[in-house]
This record gives C-alpha cells, structure tokens and sequence, in this order.
C-alpha cells in the first residue's frame, strides 16, 4: 500500500513561510476508507489511496499523520462522514491516539458535492471533497462524549431495536392465536403476563382446556402466580372454561398452527427478558451520571425518557447555543425564501437525531397530560389560544423544554431551582 507519494517535492514546499493548516480526509465505507491529505488550502498531499480497517494500516494511517505534523508543524485535522457503526475503527483509533477529528452530518457534505458544476462520483473524489469542505467551513472538532454516555447510547439504540422486535412478534403471535384460540385474549387482563403465556403454551387447544377441567386449570394458575388468591385462580380457570366452550376452533386440523404457537410464545418470554435486563442495566448506568438527574428533575420525563436524551444529547458543551441543540434534534423551522416570496409555512427540518426528537415529544405529552408539568401546559395552552395547530404548539414545546434542559444541565441545577 503506498499511503504517499512526491513526498521530497512537498517537503520543500512546507519549508519556511507561514504556519500551515492541513486536513484528512476519509471517505468511509464497510471495512475500508478512501484517504486523501491536505497539507494546507489548495495543497493537496500526493494521491488518495485506500485503507482496510485493520489494526495493522491504521498504525500506517496514524504514522501518516505523525509525518504530516512533523512536516507542517501542526497535527492534521481528520474530517470524516458519520456512516453508523462503519467508522468505529476509524475513530476508536482516532481517540486512542488523541487525534482531534471532525465527524460531519452527511447532509452537509451531500449538499457541498451537490454545489460542484461536475456531476463525478468516486470514493477519492469524496475524500477530496471533504477536504476542500474543511477550508470552506468553520466546523468544531468532535468531543469526546465519554465511555459511560456512549454505552448508554448504545444501550437505548439497542433497547429500541429489541422493542420493535418484540412488537413485531407479539404481531405475528396475534396472528396464529387467531387462527387457534382466539377467544384466549378474554381471560386474562394482560395477555402476555407470565401466568397468561405459560397457561396458553401448557393448554393451547379448547380440547386440551377442557379435558383439564376447572380444578386442574386453577392448580395450575396458583402453580404459574402463587401470590394471588385461590379465588382469582378460580375466576380465571372458570373464564378459561366459558373461553374454551366459545372458541370456534374446537378442534386444530393444522399442527403448524400449535408449533408456530409454541414458537411465539418462547420468543416472547425471551424479548421480554432481554427487554428486563436491558432496562436495569440502563438505569444502573444512567443512575451514575448527574446530568440524569438532572433532567430526571423535569415533570413528565421519567428514567427510560431521561436516560435516552441524556444519552443521544451527550456532553452538552458540544452546543455553544441552545439553537444549535434544536436543531440537533432536528426542531428547527426551515425556512424558504427567494427573492420577494417567503414561503408562511415552514415545517421543522428533522434532520437531527430522531431517537432524541422522539423522547423529547413523549416528555411533552407525559407532561401536559393531567398538567404534570404545570410551566409547559402553561406555555401550551398560550400556543393554542394564540390559534396554533395542536402539532405546532407540541414543537413549540419540544422547543421550549429544550431551552430548559441546555440551562439545566450547564448549570447543574435540576428543575425546580429555576422554576
């Protein structure tokens, strides 16, 4: 692999002369990234050539930098694009080494290759370009946000990708219950508490309910939740009786149907014990930072909503502006117009972190609901008698209850000191 090439030629040239800004930049892809330095503003640094993720050409990266330091005397800026889980290589390198690096949004670097007249799309092209973006633009480098915050982060994404699974098999069981016992969802309050899923898996059928008999079902409800009473276990085996003697599939001509059950029902006792333990181990972690106290402090946002926000927002001095956190969350209003015309409808952008836009609009709805949060139903009701939508005034809020969390938690105050 040749990291770079002409490397006597640039050395004269960085010789003498004012002090210089130089720049990588990294156009990263699954496994790999496209590499091309700047020693300063229309200095390109030899030829862009490509990099695998593995430990061994990282170290030659990182020995590039250290090369281009020794010659510009300054330790090169890396820009790089957020690509998911893709650039964690990248920067775990980064940060181990202490290299300051800019991870940008790839909205702003789509919009900047959108501008070029030439319509050429190459990973070297990119990396070039992203260079050339770092001179144009006055961006901050990345901030560390911590191991604790990052693996709350990771925790909550995770949390929220093992929910949709639940949900989405909780749909599927529904969808076979339907076609065995459908009358089943009348006996019990929640249909998929222990009790519930272990009664169905041990009697799936209206045949196998009846041949138990009542006395055996309520043996069997105590066996499953010992702490009621025997006349709740009685109410229930009685109901599941009525269910069983309704139930228009008294008898189950597909065995598919009974193990595709079976199935569901495994799978949902184990989405729900990963689920458990995911939330203690949320709790656990967020319970050791201050700042989730802190807007646990805030009417309305309880521990799932806090650790999410406080995991998605990270460190807060990232955002020298609480406008530059709402638009992080992607609640800032675009704004359209040209010439003489200037669009009256704007919508928010959402081009911020959806994760955290979503938990800031369940904190406003827990906290209007029954006036929780008695300032924010104050400031919504203003909105509504101003004659806003109610989707306008819930922004507003979301707005609002930002501006609140950016001063809590750069004062380390909670909320009831500004109150």
């Amino acid at each position: 692999m040749i990291l770079h090439g002409g490397l006597g030629v640039l050395v004269s040239e960085s010789r003498g002369g004012s002090k210089m800004n130089p720049v990588v930049g990294l156009d990263v892809a699954k496994g790999e990234s496209q590499v091309q330095a700047f020693l300063d503003k229309s200095k390109p640094f030899g030829k862009s050539f490509s990099m695998k993720h593995t430990r061994e050409e990282l170290d030659r990266f990182i020995s590039l930098l250290n090369e281009i330091e020794v010659m510009t005397g300054q330790m090169p800026m890396v820009i790089l694009e957020s690509t998911g889980h893709y650039h964690s290589p990248v920067i775990q390198c980064l940060e181990e080494h202490e290299v300051l690096y800019i991870l940008l949004n790839p909205i702003i670097s789509y919009q900047a290759k959108r501008s070029s007249l030439r319509k050429v799309k190459t990973d070297a092209i990119d990396a070039y370009q992203l260079c050339v973006l770092y001179y144009k633009e006055d961006f901050e480098p990345h901030k560390n946000r911590g191991i604790q915050l990052l693996n709350l982060r990771n925790l909550s994404r995770q949390q929220e990708i093992v929910t949709n699974m639940y949900v989405e098999a909780k749909l599927q069981f529904h969808t076979i219950l339907d076609q065995v016992f459908p009358e089943y969802r009348k006996v019990f309050g929640d249909l998929y508490s222990k009790v519930s899923l272990l009664m169905l898996k041990k009697y799936p059928t209206s045949e196998d309910v009846i041949a138990a008999g009542e006395s055996k079902l309520a043996e069997c409800v105590m066996e499953f939740c010992p702490r009621r009473s025997s006349q709740w276990a009685l109410d229930k085996a009685n109901k599941l009786m009525e269910s069983a003697s309704r139930n228009p599939f008294q008898k189950v001509v597909y065995d598919s149907h009974l193990i595709n059950l079976q199935m569901y029902i495994e799978l949902l006792f184990q989405y729900q014990g990963h689920l458990s333990e995911l939330e203690n181990r949320i709790v656990s972690l967020a319970s050791e930072l201050e700042e989730y106290k802190v807007v646990q402090s805030i009417p309305g946002i309880g521990e799932k909503i806090a650790a999410t926000i406080i995991s998605e927002i990270g460190e807060i001095d990232r955002f020298s502006h609480p406008k530059k956190l709402v638009a992080f969350a992607g609640v800032d209003p675009s704004v359209h117009s040209s010439g003489k015309f200037t669009a009256t409808t704007n919508r928010i952008t959402k081009r911020g972190s959806s994760r955290l836009r979503h938990a800031l609009y369940l904190a406003v709805l827990c906290g209007i609901r029954s006036s929780r949060n008695k300032k924010l139903k104050e400031f919504y009701d203003k909105k509504k008698s101003e004659g806003k939508p109610a989707k306008v005034a819930i922004v507003a809020c979301i707005n609002k209850l930002l501006h609140w969390i950016y001063a809590l938690l750069n004062r380390k105050e909670s909320f009831l000191d500004i109150a």
